[in-house]
């Protein structure tokens, strides 16, 4: 763990900018490019893998998805407040890199199918308990690593310049590069060729990553490093605060490792209450405690402008948690129904339906060039939305692009599957709604919040984002379908329950977007933009 512990990195303040911005952005753009290659080449796989391999229900894998899910956004809280109060940004991010390493090449260890025997599923649960160790420090691994990673970003440019929005959409372009890839590659190798070899290259992925962070490291201009290093050195019982943090963080592993396969079970603590899973409950504690420290702190330690913008942060946070609720379940309900009722063949190629998760971030790369410059001359022009403006829209598009599949249901093949070109412009109409919301609302936490918390307040972000999880799981829960053995699925009645779902699904982003519009004079007035300049 000391080989941790490396030397702060001096500041560089006349650094000159590659093609125009710092580049301190270009060494997260890659650490991130690679971060979410190896995780979204993972989690094409990981709702096919529960229900093929180890023959989970999709009741089942839909619960394992939204545990790992939640739990995967909601640890960014505990890793942004640590980097805040103790370790620094730089140092959060290697000591999460290296937790992803382990937790990635663990998923390669696959163990046997699952069989199904006198009517009971057999299964392989010492390579289950593996499964879920690996999930767990690939869980606290993005704890550490992705609040800081995002804050280090907005770090790198002083408030309000103009080059900030286009800095956050140009790292956004990293993040869906590396989920472009993944999905071709890691999904069609565990798919046709065996699982272990889509985790193993999703995992040797995430090690690119690291290296590139370390190397990279001096361009950060000793922005990214504790705030007070003599507290992080002292000494408790033998050994360094530091260290106590990353002991602390291993052994937090053996309690993720324990909520993760437990979410299909609910708990009731008092009648009162309703019965929720570990993870909810563990995901509730977390919550409780943020919004306690943040009441105080808004109470106690800000001026009446900067508690009106912490404010829209928190409508900010709410968006995200809407939008992404829709979204996630492209990887739940979306790879189900393409996996299940769509002709997946066009321009020559059977494509698996894990590969298809490849289309959001594709959309989203090609995008980015005209979102990049339709800020900037909008701006000039006068004609520029408003962050609260462009997250009304953002679900707006969300919604549309669940009426996109409903048209796709209603409209079959004259062999009864849905045609993929209508799955493919579902994932434009969406990835347009991404682009809208998503870069930008990164940009506004950070820039919104007071500078003290801003890492707690991304963490904050990503808890919203935890809960989409589990809203994702529970909307995808309602189209599961019991496909018994040796019968074949009945396409029309699947077609029906995927078609019930979408239209409620868009019936959330509209209502949603409805909402935003109605209070974006409000939000607009909260913001106080002049008070940044």
């Amino acid at each position: 763990m000391t080989t941790l512990s490396l030397t702060p990195i001096q500041s560089h303040p006349q650094e000159t900018l590659l093609w125009g911005h710092p580049r301190g952005l270009y060494v997260c753009f890659f650490t991130e490019m690679w971060e979410r290659f190896s995780f979204y080449g993972m989690k094409a796989l990981l709702f096919l893998y529960l229900t093929k391999y180890h023959l989970f229900s999709d009741d089942h894998g839909y619960n394992v998805l939204g545990a790992y899910g939640g739990l995967v956004y909601a640890l960014p809280v505990i890793g942004g407040l640590l980097a805040d109060r103790y370790l620094g940004m730089r140092k959060a991010v290697i000591f999460g890199g290296s937790l992803l390493v382990l937790g990635h090449m663990g998923m390669a260890l696959e163990g046997f199918k699952a069989t199904t025997v006198a009517g009971e599923v057999v299964r392989d649960n010492h390579a289950l308990q593996i499964f879920y160790f690996s999930l767990s420090l690939i869980i606290m691994g993005v704890g550490f690593l992705k609040p800081n990673i995002s804050t280090i970003v907005g770090q790198l440019y002083p408030q309000n310049d103009p080059r900030r929005d286009s800095g956050f959409t140009l790292f956004y372009a990293g993040i869906n590069l590396g989920a472009t890839i993944a999905p071709l590659i890691c999904a069609y190798l565990g798919e046709t060729y065996g699982w272990k070899y889509g985790f193993g290259l999703a995992g040797f992925g995430m090690l690119a990553g690291l290296i590139v962070f370390i190397r990279g490291q001096k361009y950060l201009r000793g922005l990214a490093e504790p705030n007070d290093p003599v507290k992080l050195a002292q000494k408790r019982m033998g050994l360094k605060m530091e260290h106590w943090i990353y002991l602390g963080a291993i052994a937090g592993l053996f309690l993720v490792w324990g909520l993760i396969q437990t979410h299909s079970v609910v708990i009731s603590i008092t009648s009162w209450l309703p019965a929720l899973s570990p993870v909810t409950w563990f995901m509730h504690s977390i919550t409780l405690v943020l919004l306690s420290s943040i009441i105080w702190f808004v109470a106690t330690k800000c001026t009446t402008i900067q508690r009106q913008q912490m404010l829209v942060v928190f409508f900010v946070i709410l968006a995200g948690l809407m939008f992404f609720a829709l979204y996630e379940q492209t990887y739940g309900s979306w790879v189900a129904f393409s996996d299940r009722v769509m002709n997946r063949h066009f321009f020559g190629v059977d494509w698996t339906a894990g590969q298809l998760t490849f289309l959001g971030a594709f959309f989203i790369i090609a995008l980015t060039p005209l979102f990049t410059w339709l800020w900037p001359m909008l701006a000039k022009k006068g004609l520029n939305p408003s962050t609260p403006l462009k997250m009304s829209l953002g679900l707006l598009f969300a919604g549309l692009s669940f009426l996109v599949l409903v048209m796709s249901i209603n409209h079959p093949q004259s062999n009864g599957l849905t045609s993929v070109w209508y799955f493919i412009l579902a994932y434009l109409v969406l990835e347009i709604g991404e682009m809208i919301l998503s870069p930008i609302s990164l940009s506004a936490v950070t820039q919104l919040s007071v500078k003290s918390v801003v890492s707690v307040m991304m963490g904050a972000w990503f808890l919203g984002t935890s809960y989409s999880e589990l809203l994702a799981a529970q909307l995808s829960k309602l189209s599961s379908i019991q496909i018994e053995e040796g019968v074949a699925l009945n396409i029309t009645e699947a077609m029906g329950k995927y078609q019930d779902l979408f239209i409620f699904s868009a019936k959330i982003g509209l209502a949603s977007a409805l909402l935003y519009f109605i209070i974006t004079p409000l939000m607009k007035k909260g913001m106080h933009l002049d008070s940044l300049k």
